[in-house]
């Protein structure tokens, strides 16, 4: 799938409630293929300025194609936003959104070993170049390990099953494509809800661990916070349960009056403490985007404004 086949998700709905100043300064913290940064240049004014990251080598080599004097693209992972940014003398914005996850491209690229649909070596890093692969890590992990990321990651019943069948068929050599990796999976899940491939979780959950997507996700999001100028806007789009639980109980934190960081603060009345944000909206995608995009149905935006 190319940049210009790839669908952005909630691609409106993002946009119109970043709610964007003509002459705003803006971070599209997950750049993929480009699509909400295309958007967000068209509703841009000419003192606009936009940023763009991603730690995967080929969406930085799309960044190079946009020739727009308002656009930066800047090679990194969203954790580090606030260096990153720092590193070209941008303290400030007036919003952030985040479309966390795999991207599709991701996904249908078989030699990035994401999907067990196609066969391709089992990688699963976002960025090839960094970090431990996949398979690198269930040939050292023991079964408990195993087990536990299987589980927390991926939220499977069998993750124990799965964790002893991964251990038992690497004594028969290395598991190093994503095809061996599935058909061992489907030899310890029994059941499965319907239309759902045995693997799907597991390999949810290796994604997960590989990249380190959680405690990225925890770290952006205080980042972006940290970023943002008072009226500024945070969008954030999430594709399953453990993002978006993250990304609802960092709002729920800000937007509480009880929602305290500083330890000194816990004596004073809990009423003195002012939220932080307000929340904007949820929203999932429609009828009409689900029938052009059929990816699009686990997605959830949330959005949510400094004060």
């Amino acid at each position: 799938m190319t940049e210009d086949a790839h669908i952005p998700v909630l691609l409106s709905e993002t946009v119109d409630h970043l709610a964007l100043w003509a002459d705003g300064v803006y971070l599209d913290a997950t750049f993929g293929r480009g699509g909400h940064s295309r958007a967000l240049l068209g509703r841009l004014g000419a003192p606009g300025r936009l940023y763009a990251l991603d730690r995967d080598p080929q969406a930085f080599a799309v960044m190079q194609n946009i020739n727009d004097p308002r656009f930066f693209g800047i090679r990194g992972a969203f954790a580090d936003m606030a260096q990153l940014l720092g590193a070209v003398e941008v303290g400030q914005v007036d919003g952030v959104m985040m479309d966390v996850g795999v991207s599709s491209p991701q996904i249908d690229q078989a030699e990035r070993g994401f999907s067990f649909r196609n066969d391709g070596p089992l990688d699963m890093r976002m960025d090839p170049q960094a970090g431990e692969s996949a398979a690198d890590f269930i040939a050292r992990a023991t079964v408990r390990e195993l087990a536990e990321v299987i589980k927390n990651y991926g939220e499977e019943r069998f993750a124990f099953q799965i964790a002893t069948a991964i251990v038992a068929g690497r004594e028969n050599g290395p598991i190093n494509t994503t095809r061996q990796l599935a058909a061992l999976v489907a030899t310890a899940v029994r059941t499965r809800e319907p239309g759902q491939d045995p693997a799907t979780r597991t390999f949810q959950a290796l994604r997960i661990h590989v990249n380190q997507e959680l405690a990225q996700l925890e770290q952006g999001l205080t980042a972006a916070f940290g970023l943002l100028k008072s009226g500024g806007r945070l969008a954030v789009i999430s594709f399953h349960s453990l993002e978006d639980r993250i990304v609802k109980q960092f709002i729920d934190r800000k937007a509480s009056p009880s929602a305290y960081e500083d330890p000194r603060l816990r004596r004073l009345p809990v009423q003195s403490v002012a939220p932080t944000m307000r929340k904007i909206a949820r929203v999932r995608p429609g009828a009409a985007e689900l029938a052009v995009n059929p990816r699009a149905r686990s997605a959830t935006l949330r959005i949510a404004e400094k004060v």
